[in-house]
């Protein structure tokens, strides 16, 4: 099991690596920068700044120095467009409030969709399982963008129940978490009932009904069991997916988290704080699927065969 342990961390640092070379070199291989203005700034001045980025160094020693920072120390560089702030101040000025959103929205989502994904396979080829999987099926095909405006119009501008925009109220959580969530939560709802119906039918959902136990303690100790499995493994990228695909419902609802950041640093061209989102983002994704594949140990007994 340590041996698996250290494959895959080992593997996700490479993977990690690649990804941080590719991202490093495509920036500087990018057109414009974040010193180009309307006025050519003078050959001294522009030499200046060179020097106090190292940007008159060669490439190669440009990319060392960077990785050698991030390895050592963490840090992923300054701004370029804000000389008194660095790439990891705002990340931690915008991070707690994208893991507020998507804590919210993931809480939505596992709440409705495991529970319409277990009615539905319940109840399947009923009334029950069409109308839960007509809606995620809607869910899946709607984008937040549309959803998004579609909820500020009815809710708050007709209705007036809840802010449009914001993160300073409990009430303006609702409608950015609901936004954000309504993919994820039918897309759980789909495997959940997939995964459900393939257990129904094993040999010792039968053997446990024809020993005479309750339909519930079959449902809780058996089936969740093995027929979660495939929610399990969505949940990795999807946890990562929630704070990285909350860029587009940030910029929506004005949500001052990470999205606004990452936005921002695209327009200014300010390299190094889109390529240490891109980093950061990243990382988060792989340190999800890492941990799935963890937690598949303490729950599947195959894999826990496969990796002794």
């Amino acid at each position: 099991m340590l041996r698996y342990v250290v494959q895959r961390l080992g593997g996700s640092l490479l993977v990690l690596w690649v990804i941080v070379t590719l991202a490093f070199f495509l920036m500087r291989l990018a057109p414009g920068g974040p010193f180009d203005l309307e006025r050519t700034l003078p050959l001294d001045v522009q030499k200046n700044i060179a020097h106090k980025y190292h940007l008159d160094e060669p490439l190669l020693t440009q990319y060392l120095r960077y990785i050698s920072d991030i390895a050592m120390h963490g840090d992923l560089g300054p701004s370029y467009k804000y000389a008194d702030r660095s790439v990891n101040d705002f990340i931690a000025d915008g991070l707690p409030i994208t893991l507020q959103l998507g804590t919210l929205a993931l809480t939505f989502a596992l709440v409705f969709g495991l529970t319409f994904g277990i009615v539905a396979a319940l109840r399947h080829n009923t009334a029950w399982d069409y109308v839960a999987m007509g809606l995620a099926i809607a869910g899946v095909s709607i984008p937040n963008f549309v959803v998004g405006p579609l909820l500020q119009y009815l809710f708050g501008l007709k209705l007036g129940w809840v802010p449009i925009a914001g993160w300073d109220t409990p009430s303006a959580v609702l409608l950015p978490s609901l936004t954000l969530g309504v993919v994820y939560a039918a897309s759980i709802a789909r495997l959940a009932r997939g995964g459900m119906l393939e257990v129904l039918g094993q040999d010792y959902i039968r053997t446990a009904r024809a020993k005479g136990l309750r339909e519930r303690v079959i449902i809780v100790r058996h089936m969740l069991r093995g027929g979660l499995l495939p929610v399990i493994s969505y949940l990795g990228p999807a946890v990562a997916f929630l704070l990285s695909g909350s860029l587009v419902v940030e910029k929506i609802f004005n949500i001052p988290g990470l999205g606004r950041h990452f936005v921002q640093s695209a327009l200014n061209r300010d390299y190094t704080v889109t390529l240490g989102m891109v980093i950061f983002f990243s990382g988060l994704i792989l340190a999800c699927n890492l941990c799935v594949d963890l937690l598949y140990l303490l729950i599947d007994p195959r894999v826990r065969e496969a990796t002794r």
